[in-house]
């Protein structure tokens, strides 16, 4: 089973940016979908992207569209997610999951991600 490993969250003011990486030490991601996910205290998970392994597809949530890129380097065995123009609503811990769709093979940890000034 794929072991899912988040890192690059952080403290962000409005407007800034971060970039996430989802990577699986060990395993290779190269034929795996990855999505990105994310919940905030009290609310439910939402899911935020997905890419394909054959980066033919991407999603986005409505609330990150123009402003959350998804992407991978199959040589760095890592997704990334850049995020823009951070809003404090984008305050969640945030997780990478294969595949974008229940049933979920793997999740990652989480990595908390807080927009405030």
């Amino acid at each position: 089973q794929v072991q899912l490993v988040e890192s690059g969250g952080g403290l962000v003011q409005p407007g800034g940016s971060l970039r996430l990486s989802c990577t699986a030490p060990g395993f290779s991601l190269d034929d795996y979908t990855i999505g990105w996910f994310r919940q905030a205290p009290g609310e439910e998970r939402e899911g935020v992207s997905c890419i394909t392994s054959s980066v033919t597809s991407t999603y986005y949530a409505d609330s990150v569209k123009g402003r959350f890129t998804i992407s991978r380097d199959n040589a760095k065995n890592t997704v990334y997610l850049q995020m823009n123009s951070l809003k404090p609503e984008d305050t969640a811990v945030y997780y990478c999951a294969t595949p974008c769709i229940p049933p979920y093979d793997s999740w990652g940890q989480g990595t908390q991600v807080t927009v405030s000034s």
